[in-house]
């Protein structure tokens, strides 16, 4: 899931131990064998043949490949635009052209960016340092290296406000004055951060630092990654960009006040980033049509193959394992619905995999689809369990931040209420969450029904949830307890593995998508019997799909 409640919740039972319970239906029913020769059209028959064996299997095909493919940085790697990524697209295509679906790979161009070697953030003077990668600061996409002179760009609030206030770098007028040659030093706030960095760029600054805005919330070391221009393009500046904390930065701050007020040295940093830079880059999304169903009636199950720092196991590895064993146990299943599996590219870049397909649809290919199921993250270790709806909260900041075209609300329930029936089913609570960050957005966007699950990333965990949920306070995954931030969106730390998974809630969070997934196939409600989903008809034009990265 990209990063970008009201908590809307049922509560059904209250579970309290800190392990998931063990998942409905395992070790009953026919062995895999039998599933996968069966025609499993009913939940009944579908949901025991969810296994973990067989999940487990291709998450450590998924591993391997990783391991086997080590990315620029020299870690084992499924991201977009590198080896392992077009491996892992070939092993869900073959397995689905071996469970019979009609198997095509769309492929699309993107801009990929890797660093390489290694990355340096140290201070010179007054005080010698050099900052620890990932604990005390984070690269933005960038290359360069630069000794120099720190001083700050206009617009920095110090004190804080309350909320977040501060423009700093978001304007020209903010670097008027500033001597070329200089790292800018820029708090974050208001506008993207790669506006900041190409205004800073041209008033000649030989690097940049943004800090962070020091409002509750927005303390410690952020960002990193993907740089977006004020239009919402990516960009790789040629100056090197640090993130680093709010501490970090108003001491940098302090520094060159007193530096000017006392008539001494500016304070001098050095930022050497080193990388690969390639604007045409290939990447694939992997597109199973079942070969029954009507192809007027389309629903779309799908999940992101792509990971972000290394091997993506948890994210999204656990959610592409999901509907690849679903739809291997749904081979001999004759729809009413055609289903149509796909495992997107560069979702975790901005969701460009989903924005490529839908965008290059006819608007009668389009019409055809009335639904979308997506898997985005499935396995988490300190889980909640997500239900997707688009009324629902962001899982990040727990606030309804996005508004989708009115006709996807009322459809988006059917779905999600077959979720949770089975969830309920097994005494477990849920919790409904947006689309935001997920591949569903963009069905959501494109006026298209949509839900899924999604059991949580990086941190933090809430009280709210410990309490329906069990488990702890802080990171969903990675080193639980604790509230470092987790695995998954920490660059350098190459630790979403295999062993950032839980198998057990792999489990039971894959049946109650598979039951999702099965009953949408036969669904008339959402579904109707004419040409045109009844969702759809007569319907506004969708909003342009918004910007997933962190702007601000």
């Amino acid at each position: 899931m990209t990063r970008l409640f009201m908590v809307l919740v049922v509560a059904v039972g209250l579970v309290t131990a800190t392990t998931a319970p063990a998942a409905a239906g395992a070790g009953h029913g026919p062995g895999s064998a039998g599933c996968a020769d069966r025609v499993n059209d009913t939940p009944r028959k579908l949901l025991p043949c969810i296994r973990t064996g067989d999940l487990w299997h291709h998450m450590r095909a998924l591993q391997a490949i990783a391991d086997a493919h080590p990315g620029a940085d020299g870690h084992p790697s499924r991201n977009s635009g590198e080896a392992g990524y077009k491996a892992s697209v070939d092993y869900v295509a073959r397995a689905m052209r071996k469970a019979g679906y009609e198997v095509t790979i769309q492929t699309y161009t993107f801009l990929y960016f890797a660093f390489t070697g290694s990355q340096t953030f140290r201070q010179l003077s007054p005080t010698a340092h050099s900052f620890t990668l990932g604990d005390e600061w984070v690269p933005g996409n960038s290359t360069g290296s630069t000794t120099a002179d720190v001083a700050p760009a206009g617009g920095i609030v110090i004190p804080p406000t309350p909320t977040p206030s501060s423009s700093s770098g978001c304007a020209a007028s903010d670097f008027t004055g500033f001597v070329p040659g200089r790292i800018a030093l820029i708090q974050r706030g208001a506008c993207n951060f790669g506006a900041k960095v190409v205004n800073a760029q041209a008033a000649g600054a030989s690097g940049v630092i943004i800090f962070n805005e020091g409002n509750p919330g927005r303390q410690g070391v952020f960002g990193g990654g993907s740089l977006v221009d004020a239009d919402g393009n990516q960009v790789v500046p040629t100056i090197p960009v640090a993130f680093t904390s709010f501490a970090s930065g108003s001491a940098l701050l302090d520094q060159y006040n007193q530096a000017v007020q006392g008539g001494t040295a500016l304070p001098v940093m050095n930022i050497s980033l080193t990388g690969i830079v390639n604007p045409n880059a290939k990447d694939y999304n992997v597109i199973a049509d079942s070969r029954g169903g009507d192809p007027n009636h389309v629903v779309v199950v799908d999940a992101h193959l792509d990971a972000i720092f290394g091997a993506g196991m948890l994210d999204n590895g656990s959610g592409s394992v999901t509907i690849l064993d679903i739809a291997q146990m749904m081979r001999k299943v004759h729809p009413r619905n055609k289903l149509r599996f796909i495992w997107f590219g560069g979702e975790e870049l901005g969701l460009l995999g989903s924005n490529f397909y839908v965008n290059n649809l006819s608007p009668n290919e389009l019409g055809k689809i009335g639904y979308d199921l997506d898997a985005d993250v499935t396995a988490t270790p300190n889980y909640v369990v997500g239900v997707l709806d688009p009324a629902g909260v962001d899982l990040f900041g727990r606030t309804v931040s996005t508004t989708f075209p009115p006709q996807v609300y009322q459809p988006s329930q059917v779905a999600r209420d077959h979720g949770i029936r089975y969830f309920d089913s097994i005494g477990q609570n849920h919790i409904l969450f947006s689309p935001v960050g997920t591949d569903a957005f963009v069905f959501n966007q494109a006026g298209i029904p949509a839900s899924g699950v999604l059991t949580g990333q990086d941190c933090c965990k809430l009280q709210s949830d410990v309490d329906l949920f069990g488990g702890s306070l802080g990171n969903f995954e990675g080193n639980v307890p604790s509230f470092d931030g987790g695995c998954v969106d920490n660059p350098f730390r190459w630790c979403d593995n295999l062993s950032n998974n839980d198998p057990n809630v792999m489990t039971f969070v894959s049946k109650g998508f598979a039951n999702m997934v099965v009953n949408m196939a036969f669904d008339t409600t959402v579904l109707s019997s004419s040409g045109t989903p009844a969702s759809r008809r007569a319907q506004p034009a969708p909003a342009p799909a918004g910007n997933d990265t962190p702007t601000s």
